[in-house]
């Protein structure tokens, strides 16, 4: 089966280092799409399933950290950050690969030669889910003053103070975060990789980017015909899925 790529990264000088070095250094790889932010870089993994894709950290619209929490296909991924020590040593523990900037081409080489194994092999895939959070988690935003009690929310015109214990999961949806209870919907506009950063990790467990779940309220799993996995929630018909990064933490279910 012929490889096929994904680039995604903002600025259009690296792309086309990329793809000019990957065309020279493999020539079986094909580039399937280039992405110039992180929503076109989600879509075109769910629609294209890549081999491989190479994700900018930090790309307008979502990030390559919230991209890979929402990919539920077998791609394996490469990360293109800046050099920061701590996200380096968090990357090599994890057994995930990464790519520096400026990208050295001796660097890709090594790259290459390691997902052409991988995929040779069919290598299972790193698990990403403590990579991940330990990253996201890492990112600078405002100072949460410790574990959030209650969630300021509206539903209608009214706002009210909504304990976190009666929150049943998080979604997001376009500019907002759906809080779901057993009383019905509220909304706030907090962003999850904020939100998370002020939940209990041993309560509240992310399952998708767009999605935190309470696990006080989780009655158990399901997989549907493609072996994708969804999460269902007690007093509610609500199915949420649960992408690859995240699905290892189920197997005991």
């Amino acid at each position: 089966m012929t490889p096929t790529a994904l680039i995604a990264d903002d600025e259009e000088h690296l792309r086309a280092y990329l793809r000019s070095k990957l065309q020279r250094h493999w020539p079986e790889l094909q580039i399937v799409a280039e992405a110039t932010n992180g929503i076109e870089a989600a879509d075109a993994i769910a629609r294209l399933s890549p081999s491989v894709a190479f994700l900018d950290i930090k790309m307008p619209g979502l990030s390559g950290l919230e991209v890979a929490q929402g990919i539920e296909t077998d791609t394996r991924l490469v990360f293109v950050t800046a050099y920061d020590e701590f996200a380096l040593d968090a990357f090599e523990r994890a057994a995930v690969d990464y790519l520096v900037k400026p990208v050295s081409e001796e660097r890709l080489g090594r790259t290459i030669e390691r997902l052409r194994k991988a995929l040779q092999e069919a290598a299972p895939l790193p698990e990403l889910a403590q990579l991940l959070s330990q990253l996201t988690r890492a990112q600078p935003r405002a100072e949460s003053g410790g574990q959030l009690r209650w969630v300021r929310a509206s539903r209608g015109n009214t706002t009210s103070h909504v304990p976190i214990q009666e929150v049943m999961y998080f979604q997001s949806d376009d500019k907002y975060v759906v809080v779901h209870t057993r009383d019905g919907e509220h909304l706030i506009r907090t962003p999850l990789a904020e939100l998370i950063a002020g939940l209990d990790p041993e309560v509240f467990w992310q399952i998708h980017r767009s999605s935190i779940v309470n696990m006080e309220y989780v009655a158990g799993t399901r997989r549907d015909e493609a072996g994708r996995l969804f999460v269902r929630m007690r007093d509610s018909e609500a199915e949420l899925p649960v992408s690859r990064a995240y699905m290892h933490r189920f197997r005991q279910m």
